[in-house]
């Protein structure tokens, strides 16, 4: 029988070897520490710098007996790089990749209340330019390797560490890698980066966010020519007005509303947290989009409209360089993205039909990716939706359409089922502000949720 005496002998520290010896709170302040000290390596993009950020981690890595690569330095250019490292399993089931990029956009210093590159830690926060977008991200996996190193935790699967470079301009980092070292994946059964996101109000998870699917930059230039000449004799052919006509069309196109899978279980989760006709809408979108009423709710919203369709937005004009000059030459540039399944030729049809103008000369402006949109019913997503049941009960899971680009589509492409999964809960406004922003910031709090969240759902995957 126990008494009182055995009620208040201490717990025996869990064994070595069991997945409850890792204690996501007493690694807190060694992902904090080691955020700051990454914040310190300025990788700016351009010109991106992220050879010394890899240096940084291999060095990491090092120290707890992990072997990391430095990779792709050559096809990437001086001072870049691409990272790989691998804990290994016991090899009966297929191998998972954490991957984050280790470049950041440019800050306006001035503009910042702290260093942006000081990898300041104060009041309760790591703050500087990339803590959530992405070094943060690469913190947690790195962490939650290590932890599972040092606990000796028998694994199932390799564990896979990446960390590409370039992912804020043109994603050569993953190209080169998901190019060059396809060996390196062929194990990989499930790939888990960045996106996904999710939506916290006055501290209450609305939903948290798998990132499934993203749309496809589709970015053309229009270009219409004639002859020069003095803007006093005005003539039928000037570039200008014919250029702006089309551009005026294409401003007003409304491109059809369509609902795909990963969307219509997106709405079904913000649902949760809807009442009255919003909650009717969002649990059928598909039959909201056929009255008048609903279309129009659904559409109000810029964010909701831009995931049920392709959405076209002119964005650079060029034509002359002195106001009494009638240019040879006048172009545009449209930002257009598509749903993931949408027919480009199919598009590029209705493109030209919608400029009517045999004139206007449509090109390409890069390459369009090929689709990404992962399934939404394997065992990984099933190991998010129990982690999150168990960290955060109550909260749906949701797996929104990204409006904007990742690396995820470099590493689909390898028939990799590709996940956007972030280990943070930031509340709204502060997220908006964060990403990109002045002052970015994580909390220390949510450096330890980020490893439990990783730590359970890779113990859910085992």
């Amino acid at each position: 029988m126990t008494g009182p005496a055995d009620a208040r002998r201490p717990a025996s520290p869990p064994a070595p070897g069991t997945w409850e010896a890792i204690d996501p709170a007493a690694l807190r302040d060694e992902a904090a520490r080691l955020l700051s000290e990454y914040l310190r390596v300025d990788t700016t993009n351009p010109p991106g710098n992220e050879l010394a950020a890899a240096r940084f981690l291999q060095g990491v890595l090092a120290r707890e007996g992990i072997e990391a690569q430095l990779l792709d330095t050559a096809e990437l250019g001086a001072g870049r790089a691409n990272l790989y490292a691998r804990l290994r399993g016991d090899g009966s089931k297929r191998a998972i990749a954490l991957v984050h990029h280790m470049d950041v956009v440019p800050v306006f210093r001035e503009l910042w209340s702290v260093d942006p590159f000081g990898g300041v830690v104060k009041d309760g926060y790591v703050w500087g330019r990339g803590a959530l977008d992405d070094k943060g991200q690469g913190i947690v996996h790195l962490v939650t390797l290590i932890a599972l190193k040092r606990a000796a935790v028998p694994l199932t699967r390799d564990l896979v560490f990446i960390a590409n470079a370039d992912e804020e301009s043109d994603g050569a980092g993953a190209i080169a890698f998901t190019t060059r070292h396809a060996d390196l994946l062929r194990d990989v059964e499930f790939v888990v980066t960045e996106g996904g996101g999710s939506r916290v109000e006055a501290g209450t998870v609305k939903w948290f966010g798998i990132g499934v699917a993203e749309k496809r930059p589709y970015w053309v230039r229009l270009t219409v020519e004639g002859p020069t000449g003095h803007a006093s004799v005005p003539t039928a052919d000037n570039p200008v007005p014919r250029l702006a006509r089309a551009v005026a069309r294409l401003a007003a196109w409304e491109t059809p509303v369509r609902v795909i899978p990963a969307v219509d279980r997106f709405f079904k989760a913000q649902a949760a947290s809807a009442s009255g006709d919003a909650r009717r809408w969002l649990l059928d979108a598909a039959a909201a989009l056929r009255t008048p009423h609903g279309r129009a709710w659904l559409l109000a919203d810029p964010s909701r409209g831009a995931l049920l369709r392709n959405t076209v937005t002119p964005t650079v004009l060029a034509g002359s360089s002195k106001t009494n000059i009638v240019p040879p030459i006048a172009t545009a540039e449209v930002d257009i993205r598509l749903l993931p399944d949408e027919d480009t030729a199919r598009f590029a049809e209705e493109l030209r039909r919608v400029v009517a103008d045999p004139a206007v000369r449509i090109e390409l402006l890069s390459d369009v990716t090929r689709e990404y949109s992962a399934p939404l019913d394997t065992a990984l997503v099933r190991a998010v939706e129990r982690a999150v049941a168990a960290l955060v009960p109550g909260a749906p899971v949701a797996t929104p359409l990204e409006a904007g680009a990742s690396d995820r589509p470099a590493y689909s492409r390898l028939g990799v089922a590709t996940y956007g999964v972030d280990p943070f809960l930031v509340e709204h406004e502060e997220e908006r502000r964060g990403y990109h922003g002045n002052d970015e910031r994580v909390s220390v709090a949510n450096l330890e949720f980020g490893v439990r969240l990783f730590a359970r759902i890779l113990r859910e995957m085992q």
